[in-house]
């Protein structure tokens, strides 16, 4: 695959990676206590602090993630939040019939979401990302001559083996 296209393709895995979490983010961010019910409903302990903690990652993560700021750290936080998430919100075995299928599918998909989290982790952002438009800045910033010139112990001629310097024969 050449450059272009892989970055590319990487971008629009960002993006519809990021388009998975961001609209429910936001839509929990403007019914914070809303969500605060449903995790008190599963009896987690301190729901408004996780509430609060849960959408400020589902909405500044999906963020980071388009724009390509800390891939590595944003993809591998957004695959635990998925992970943790599917497991609190969709516990199937708990169910039986309809339910259960309905909530086991809709856990499989987190845990695939989970999965192109820790493949955008592992692959990083790719060029067009921030990340990448930082590391091609800071390549152009060093000065010519210093990409050209060669270590002082490559310029410098060896000498054959066996043969004792002048110094040391007198």
């Amino acid at each position: 695959m050449t450059g272009r296209t892989q970055d590319g393709a990487l971008l629009l895995a960002r993006l519809l990676l990021a388009a998975a979490l961001l609209p429910t983010g936001i839509a929990r961010a403007l019914n914070v206590s809303g969500f605060a019910l449903t995790l008190a409903g599963t009896g987690l302990p301190a729901p408004n602090l996780l509430a609060t903690a849960a959408v400020m990652v589902q909405v500044f993560g999906p963020l980071a993630l388009i724009l390509g700021v800390l891939p590595r750290i944003t993809g591998l936080m957004l695959a635990v939040f998925a992970v943790v998430m599917a497991v609190l919100l969709h516990p199937f075995w708990q169910f039986s019939g309809p339910t259960a299928v309905a909530e086991r599918t809709l856990m499989l998909a987190d845990l695939g979401l989970a999965g192109g989290f820790l493949m955008v982790a592992m692959t990083g952002p790719g060029a067009w990302s921030w990340q990448g438009w930082r590391q091609g800045a800071r390549a152009q910033a060093k000065p010519a001559s210093a990409r050209t010139t060669t270590p002082k112990s490559a310029a410098r001629p060896k000498r054959p083996a066996g043969r004792a310097s002048t110094r040391a024969a007198a």
